[in-house]
């Protein structure tokens, strides 16, 4: 795998189990763990050269995020995510996001939307210089930070979880043909349409954004999970 250090293993339980959890959902998001495949703990576990506990709660985590199912006597299934699954997942965040976008524009404090601009500046240098995980980091950073602007913690908690559920797998294909750059940039384009208050375009930006992000996962060729 090579994402969890050796010099990594003194630390707690917990924290280990949050470091293999780090470690899978990297694998997941570069294609080295494919949707459909069975993993067990153990194998995984001699990858990371650790015991097998500590990555078969990583996994029960994964798990309860949707992003691989328990096989009885096996191990864990990667989640294959269908076409009908990542339209009604849009549908949803579009049902969501754009009015909520729209709502923050006219409340907001200007001070607080300029405060997300390093978080779209790094979305976008994540984009250039092919950080993958920075970028899906940065991203889930940008739009829940945003949608927490709207007071709702029930919101931002349903949008967080959908996007668990909607991550890309295989992104570094879409990365070396360049087809992260123009999503990345619609994060500036949104802001600066949010801080001159204009509700309508940041709506509009909004629903292209997630238009934009839905026929990434088509043109990856594989059910997926992303950002967006």
């Amino acid at each position: 795998m090579g994402h969890l250090k050796q010099r990594d293993l003194n630390a707690t339980r917990e924290r280990l189990r949050d470091q293999v959890a780090h470690a899978l959902r990297a694998a997941l998001i570069s294609g080295e763990l494919r949707p459909g495949e069975v993993y067990s703990a153990p194998v995984l576990a001699e990858d990371f050269g650790i015991s097998a506990t500590p990555v078969r709660e990583a996994m029960l985590d994964l798990a309860r995020e949707g992003l691989v199912e328990p096989v009885r006597n096996k191990g864990f299934r990667v989640t294959e995510v269908n076409e009908r699954d990542l339209d009604q997942y849009t549908e949803i965040r579009a049902l969501i996001e754009i009015p909520t976008v729209g709502r923050i524009t006219r409340s907001a404090a200007r001070e607080a939307l300029e405060a997300l601009r390093p978080v779209a500046e790094e979305i976008v240098r994540a984009a250039r210089e092919h950080d993958l995980i920075g970028y899906l980091e940065a991203d889930r950073q940008f739009h829940l930070s945003l949608l927490a602007l709207s007071g709702n913690e029930r919101l931002v908690e349903t949008v967080g979880d959908l996007r668990k559920r909607s991550r890309l797998y295989g992104l570094t294909a879409l990365d070396e043909r360049g087809g992260l750059i123009p999503s990345a940039e619609e994060h500036l384009e949104l802001l600066d349409l949010m801080l001159a208050g204009d509700a309508k375009g940041a709506e509009k930006l909004m629903a292209r954004h997630l238009s934009h992000v839905r026929s990434l996962w088509a043109k990856s060729g594989t059910a997926a999970k992303t950002a967006g």
